[in-house]
């Protein structure tokens, strides 16, 4: 009964129902012989009858009226799951996992995330952000956010279109006090905020102008692993700080920050949204990719 344990039980309640084979039959899709062959089947496996039957009445035994009415309920909950599972590849509910790093998935919230669930109010999203690459398949996530070339070459890419680059900014106060630096060598010479990378390592500035690309080990007051931790310590005049562009970009405009060695940091590379193929997709998730693929045709 293992391998067709959900018709079977549904062939004894049909019988027990009609208390008839014949009648029985039909709604199952099987002949009266294949249907009687199939409830001798389970009963030797079960080691009891189920039913008393004569040529002229059916009828279910003690043991058999005991399983009906434990199965049944059960039966009831797995038809339910069923047809939940059956209704999300019609309508988009239930929830997406994504996995992103935490300034990717800040690019992506609002122009993307929050967009898709206004569209679909009955998707929750579950969005977890780390630092650390994860295989997105042993860790139960449906999609994963990262740079295009960080990107398994066993998944497919959606390219997403941002564009992205670093940027170098302080407070005006600071740049009024301590002077700009005007290539990237300068920042020797400043107090900056420095970047602590998930395994514990202080990151090094990358810079590149027409083909030359410099790193530099900053030094400064202050190391953090945060990147809004970083903007409230720049923001406060401690120090110059290094970001995501789309981190302060509103700090940019507002004059809050200013920029600098904008030559030294060119566009990077472009971000992703990547999954393992699949069949039978869930509603929620084709929908999701369709407004991906959409929104990175709309910004390219």
């Amino acid at each position: 009964m293992s391998r067709h344990g959900l018709l079977e039980i549904e062939a004894v309640l049909a019988i027990a129902a009609r208390k008839s084979f014949r009648a029985a039959a039909p709604e199952l899709g099987l002949s009266t012989t294949a249907l009687s062959n199939l409830i001798g089947k389970v009963e030797r496996e079960l080691g009891v009858r189920l039913f008393n039957r004569t040529t002229r009445s059916v009828s279910l035994t003690d043991a058999g009226r005991t399983f009906v009415s434990q199965v049944t309920p059960a039966l009831r909950v797995i038809q339910d799951a069923m047809e939940t599972a059956r209704s999300q590849q019609d309508t988009p509910s239930g929830t997406l996992r994504i996995n992103a790093f935490a300034s990717g998935a800040r690019e992506i919230l609002a122009p993307l995330v929050l967009a898709f669930l206004r569209r679909y109010p009955q998707v929750h999203v579950d969005l977890v952000t780390e630092g650390r690459i994860v295989d997105i398949v042993a860790e139960g996530f449906d999609l994963g956010l990262r740079p295009a070339d960080l990107v398994p070459s066993d998944m497919i890419a959606v390219p997403l279109g941002l564009p992205r680059s670093f940027a170098v900014v302080a407070a005006p106060a600071y740049f009024e006090a301590h002077g700009r630096p005007r290539v990237p060598p300068d920042l020797l010479a400043h107090r900056c905020i420095q970047i602590r990378l998930p395994n514990g390592a202080p990151y090094r500035w990358h810079f590149e102008k027409e083909g030359e690309a410099v790193q530099i080990d900053v030094e400064g007051p202050i190391t953090l692993d945060e990147s809004t931790l970083s903007r409230i310590a720049v923001a406060e005049g401690i120090g110059i700080g290094f970001f995501m562009e789309a981190d302060v970009r509103e700090d940019i405009a507002a004059g809050r920050l200013e920029r600098v060695l904008q030559d030294w940091t060119p566009p990077t590379v472009p971000l992703c949204l990547y999954y393992p193929g699949r069949k039978n997709p869930s509603a929620a998730f084709r929908a999701f990719v369709e407004m991906a693929r959409a929104h990175g045709r709309q910004v390219e």
